[in-house]
């Protein structure tokens, strides 16, 4: 145990020796800033998920037999309730993507939900309706502009971290990494859901059918 803990131990003064060289100060500080940009994303997408509870029922009050679309926006939302999304996620490639399927179908959820609710006059017109469909365009708006900050900042950690000599420094440290949001993921939650208030079908697009009571 000693032969081993020593080596480490006399690598970790020579690195402390010359700090400036090692990258060691860079290191700290471009992890926080990876740190406060996923903050940020977390606290975006908490911002959206406690928008869901009041629109959904909003939507029960207009469109109650709209269950299917209903259930699946509630099922999205206990799922990504039920994640840890804590910093330490940021570590794990296995629950960051877990995290970000998740989101991704909350997404589609809520975008299916928007345009079930063009078939409702009545729903459209309600106050709270469209209070809470701006709210949520506006999150989703801040959603990209957060992830987009986070993949910067996670490439310009991850290129410096991969780079000598500050790999080393890394290495001894345990600093990795970070895994980031991948491409395809990126192109299926990138664009903020629709929230359109006009009854005219866009050019192109069959109207979607007009559910019974």
């Amino acid at each position: 145990m000693t032969r081993r803990v020593l080596p480490a131990l006399l690598l970790i003064s020579v690195l402390a020796s010359s700090l400036p060289g090692c990258g060691y100060n860079n290191l700290q500080a471009k992890d926080e800033a990876v740190n406060a940009s996923w903050s940020e994303v977390l606290n975006q997408y908490q911002r959206r998920a406690d928008l869901v509870p009041n629109l959904v029922n909003v939507v029960k009050g207009y469109a109650s037999h709209e269950q299917q679309v209903l259930t699946e926006v509630t099922r999205a939302r206990a799922s990504v309730a039920g994640i840890q999304a804590t910093p330490e996620l940021v570590n794990d490639p296995v629950a960051f993507q877990k995290f970000q399927q998740a989101q991704s179908q909350l997404t589609g959820a809520l975008s299916r939900l928007l345009v079930v609710s063009e078939n409702y006059p009545n729903l459209k017109a309600d106050a709270s309706f469209r209070d809470l469909s701006a709210q949520l365009e506006g999150t989703e708006n801040r959603i990209t502009v957060a992830r987009n900050r986070y993949i910067t900042t996670v490439q310009d950690y991850n290129t410096y971290v991969r780079q000598l000599p500050q790999s080393l420094t890394a290495k001894v440290i345990g600093m990795q990494p970070r895994p980031n949001f991948s491409v395809n993921n990126e192109a299926s939650i990138s664009t903020a859901p629709t929230v359109s208030f006009d009854t005219a079908t866009p050019a192109g697009q069959s109207a979607p059918p007009v559910a019974q009571p």
